[in-house]
């Protein structure tokens, strides 16, 4: 398996060490590089990109708000001369974040990671040291939640809201985003702007779901698929 990489840099210097890197890495393929996120997004148009090496700053729009603005990109793994953006990166799941200077053996690693995270995806496996917890920025904080406390999460334009079992943490993403990355077995989306727990399900009331105190509607596009997931192999036969 190969990865087509995309550099995106505005630094002549540093996109020229990142296609000597990629080009001693036989999984790696060099399919085009961009001055800016403005060229990148009509190369990723035109081009297959599996992985983009991105950097922070540059003019017109920097590697954040690129992340930000853009839907369904490839992976990415960032590459600055700044520390200070890996909080930013890595809620935004990055796959990870380069340093400048970096060395070819720490760029393995990373490009490594990548070549993992995408033959899992081919695989359409998990792995098994997968952690029953995910981090979140909210209100300031880094916030941890256990996937077994989050009892469902609703979504409002560019932001959602985790309701757990102690708290209520409203986080900027999108509920496509969250979705991607909450274990297929035990969240299910169940409305456009609504992700709940399986596990967490009290009783379902015609199109209502009852998580607690809360009423979670079932929206009409996604209602048999939610109750296929709900009620199998768990409905008490007679």
């Amino acid at each position: 398996m190969t990865l087509n990489c995309l550099i995106v840099d505005d630094e002549p210097a540093a996109r020229k060490l990142l296609q000597e890197y990629i080009e001693e890495i036989d999984f790696l393929k060099l399919a085009g590089v961009a001055e800016n996120p403005l060229k990148a997004a009509g190369l990723l148009n035109t081009e297959q990109v599996d992985l983009i090496f991105l950097d922070v700053n540059m003019p017109k729009m920097n590697g954040i708000e690129f992340l930000r603005s853009s839907a369904n990109l490839p992976m990415v793994i960032m590459t600055t001369a700044y520390g200070q953006y890996a909080l930013d990166g890595f809620e935004m799941a990055v796959v990870d974040y380069l340093v400048k200077p970096f060395s070819l053996e720490r760029f393995l690693k990373a490009a490594q990671k990548a070549y993992d995270l995408k033959q899992l995806k081919q695989k359409g496996g998990t792995t098994a040291a997968e952690p029953g917890y995910f981090y979140v920025k909210s209100n300031g904080r880094i916030e941890r939640v256990n996937y077994n406390d989050l009892l469902y999460i609703e979504a409002l334009s560019n932001y959602i809201t985790l309701y757990t079992i102690t708290a209520k943490l409203v986080v900027y993403h999108t509920i496509k985003g969250i979705l991607e990355q909450l274990p297929a077995e035990k969240f299910i989306q169940v409305h456009k702007s609504a992700i709940v727990n399986l596990d967490k399900i009290n009783a379902i009331e015609g199109n209502m779901l009852r998580i607690g105190d809360a009423k979670i509607t079932i929206g009409q596009n996604f209602h048999d698929e939610a109750m296929r997931n709900i009620l199998k192999d768990k409905f008490l036969k007679r």
